[in-house]
């Protein structure tokens, strides 16, 4: 058989104190002797003792929780950050509970429940877009939350968000493609309204405005799919493009089936494993460090002064963009 889990009645016999004083020194050690903190927190060493954290909710109140809805589209970037997410949250000793939604109001409908039953702390929401009805919700009811992803609104917002700055990684992809002799660039872009794409464009639009280069005629805004890309990337370049700056990877592995064929270079977003496995030049997100931020925003936040942290991403060069890559 198993050893049996060690409980605060062996800790306080091996340290010669009370269940309570057990209690106090693991809760509330300002208000125990010294000496006394001392026996216990080594009687707690040696018989490797850890608080049931059912016994620590019902002391506390707190569930040491943050709630995340699952991505309605599952992707590398998604899956990633969630990853980046569990991991910065078990650094601060939270778990990360997920729930699958599909629509603003749905997300408010789990919330609402989850806050009534005092299963989570906080909430991290995602996939943040113009007129996002779950931030303001959340706020009425006084709930502790951060975004990954800036307000799309009209600035009036005030709730703790982290973001990665779309058009910062647009303009890198730009400057690379010109320092190597692209003059004509298109970009590859998500239909208007979607906040994180119009940012990726305006970087973009900014850039080649920047080495002297019109934006007019040289963009396509698709559905983000391979097949889009593949079929934006025909027009561009028989429309005098010599390179192109794409809104993910996705819309870029479809972009660069056609353009390896004409000798063009292509620049994704997001730095997928399969842009990687590909060859495909992409502008990688620091997920991890958004994720630290995130939970460092929805943990220590103060509600006078939000956390508003906006992150730079980087440029990751492969055989897409580089001339070996393209000279076909």
């Amino acid at each position: 058989m198993g050893r049996s889990r060690v409980t605060v009645t062996d800790v306080a016999h091996l340290a010669q104190v009370s269940r309570q004083t057990v209690s106090n020194a693991l809760n509330r050690p300002e208000i125990v002797k010294p000496d006394t903190l001392a026996r216990v927190r080594a009687a707690v060493a040696e018989l490797g003792y850890r608080p049931m954290p059912a016994a620590r909710l019902l002391r506390s109140g707190q569930s040491r929780t943050i709630a995340f809805a699952l991505s309605t589209n599952p992707n590398g970037i998604a899956d990633r950050f969630l990853h980046a997410l569990t991991s910065a949250a078990q650094d601060r000793d939270h778990r990360v509970l997920l729930f699958a939604a599909g629509s603003d109001n749905e997300d408010i409908r789990q919330y609402e429940q989850l806050l009534t039953g005092s299963v989570v702390d906080a909430f991290v929401l995602a996939d943040t877009h113009r007129d996002d009805r779950r931030t303001a919700w959340l706020a009425s009811q006084g709930a502790r939350f951060a975004a990954f992803g800036r307000p799309w609104g009209d600035g009036t917002e005030t709730h703790a968000w982290v973001d990665v700055d779309g058009a910062a990684g647009t303009r890198a992809a730009v400057e690379h493609l010109a320092a190597l002799g692209h003059t004509r660039i298109g970009f590859v872009g998500w239909p208007a309204g979607s906040g994180a794409g119009d940012d990726r464009g305006a970087g973009w639009a900014e850039a080649v405005a920047a080495i002297g280069s019109a934006p007019d005629g040289l963009s396509r805004q698709v559905l983000d799919s391979p097949g889009a890309g593949f079929t934006a990337a025909q027009e561009l370049l028989a429309a005098g493009a010599t390179a192109l700056v794409c809104a993910s990877d996705n819309l870029a592995l479809g972009a660069w089936s056609h353009a390896r064929t004409v000798g063009a270079a292509v620049v994704g977003f997001d730095d997928t494993p399969v842009a990687a496995a590909v060859g495909l030049s992409s502008i990688a997100q620091p997920l991890r460090e958004a994720a630290d931020a995130v939970v460092a925003a929805v943990l220590d936040g103060d509600a006078d002064s939000p956390h508003r942290v906006l992150l730079r991403p980087a440029l990751v060069e492969r055989a897409s963009s580089t001339p070996a890559g393209t000279d076909l």
